[in-house]
């Protein structure tokens, strides 16, 4: 795993991936569950996120939701160690939180 530091994988059905990821590597694995049509994604979801004790598989949420979200944990663990990468994250996660409004608009 040369110049990785964490792997995202995600996967549908079944969804063997993020285990067989983390079974073959020391690096930190996101599972993403992809949504699927006959059963919308829980299928892929209890794959990944019912793995035996020794094989570690940090489980997000299913389809676009937990990808993005698997792409925000990967930088906020990889900016651990990298300074400007935490100074972009903080300033992007505080844009986030400047663009709820204080209170509810009644506004259509």
């Amino acid at each position: 795993a040369e110049g990785f530091k964490v792997v995202i994988a995600g996967a549908g059905g079944a969804a063997h991936l993020p285990g067989m990821a983390a079974a073959m590597t020391p690096l930190p694995v996101f599972g993403v569950p992809v949504q699927s049509k006959s059963l919308s994604g829980q299928d892929s979801l209890l794959s990944i996120v019912q793995m035996p004790a020794g094989i570690p598989v940090g489980t997000l949420a299913i389809g676009r939701a937990g990808a993005v979200n698997a792409a925000l944990l990967a930088a906020a663990v990889l900016a651990l160690y990298d300074e400007a990468l935490a100074a972009r994250l903080d300033e992007w996660r505080a844009a986030q939180t400047e663009s709820v409004a204080e209170r509810p608009s009644n506004e259509a």
